[in-house]
């Protein structure tokens, strides 16, 4: 079936992904329904030529209603912060809302693409990097992790029984239109100059229109329950930082934080959290993430759906740029 040739449904459109993924659509003339909260802002969408569709993945009503007729879904909705409070809500939205999506398209027809994480991989090795096939390595239990896993699993189950479904694993991703904004806040917090200090670790770099480019072509060739790492440039938090300083003319970071400031950095986050009840991006489940090594091959996207990476100097300029135009 060629999916470009009916309507296709995106998730979480106000997004970093889902607003990338839209945009593409929109310039290779597809048409687009978007699925939106009653509550979110809009301005991601605004002049776009979309069909908006009011209803929230956690209502299995409003997702089976926004997926009626849609040639394929694409799932970008999902609660993507590092921390450990409010379990509850990465399980309504990130699991339960992905099995609404997935019992939406059993009833529809409807090919779905469900965007995960690198995350769900867990720590790897920087002698060899991981691919799809790899066992999930160390690292803290998380909310965002596990409840990402637990979605992978029910999409999974689903392919099995013959769902059309694909699934994408994005690592770190940069670029334009970040509204919220979401990783592009590491890149403002360099450029503002708070980052004195990186996280000691190592993560996977690539641009958030690329991996738009890579979520279509599995859309349009993606292999029956097959997985696709989407992921990018390895580099040390550090490497990363002074690159974004350079870009945004800010200043460097100093060098690594020690494991016991890092230690007490985390501290610091879940007493904040406790006390407060406002959970920093700072916390012991972030600094615990941040301090795993990822390190990730896509040559099974780069062989099957021709996914290819640009410069990850130019991802940065242009994420800046589009910064600096909207966020300004």
């Amino acid at each position: 079936m060629n999916h470009s040739a009916g309507t296709t449904l995106v998730t979480g459109a106000t997004g970093l992904v889902g607003n990338n993924v839209v945009r593409l659509l929109l310039a290779r003339g597809e048409r687009v329904r978007v699925l939106v909260r009653a509550e979110t802002n809009r301005r991601a969408l605004s002049d776009l030529d979309v069909q908006i569709t009011t209803g929230d993945v956690r209502d299995a009503d409003a997702v089976r209603s926004a997926s009626a007729g849609a040639a394929a879904v694409i799932h970008c909705a999902g609660y993507v912060r590092i921390g450990w409070a409010r379990p509850e809500l990465y399980q309504s939205i990130n699991v339960e809302g992905t099995r609404h999506v997935v019992d939406a398209c059993r009833a529809s027809g409807a090919r779905l693409v469900f965007v995960s994480s690198s995350d769900v991989f867990g720590g790897c090795s920087l002698v060899r990097a991981s691919d799809e096939d790899a066992p999930v390595g160390p690292g803290p239990a998380v909310p965002y992790v596990v409840t990402k896993r637990a979605a992978e699993g029910i999409v999974a189950q689903a392919a099995r029984e013959g769902l059309n479904a694909v699934t994408v694993n994005p690592s770190f991703m940069l670029g334009p239109w970040d509204w919220k904004p979401s990783s592009g806040r590491l890149l403002l917090a360099v450029a503002r100059g708070w980052a004195i200090l990186a996280p000691r670790g190592w993560f996977s770099v690539c641009d958030v229109r690329d991996v738009a480019a890579g979520i279509l072509a599995a859309r349009d060739g993606g292999g029956l329950g097959r997985r696709y790492l989407l992921a990018g440039r390895t580099l040390q938090w550090v490497d990363a930082f002074r690159l974004f300083a350079d870009v945004c003319g800010s200043r460097r970071p100093l060098g690594r934080a020690g494991p016991l400031m890092l230690k007490l950095a985390g501290w610091w986050g879940d007493c904040t959290t406790r006390l407060t009840g406002f959970e920093p991006d700072v916390n012991s489940a972030a600094v615990a993430l941040a301090g795993l090594p990822k390190n990730y091959s896509s040559a099974r996207a780069e062989a099957e759906l021709g996914y290819n990476l640009r410069p990850i100097e130019e991802t940065v300029r242009d994420a800046w740029a589009w910064f600096r135009q909207y966020e300004a």
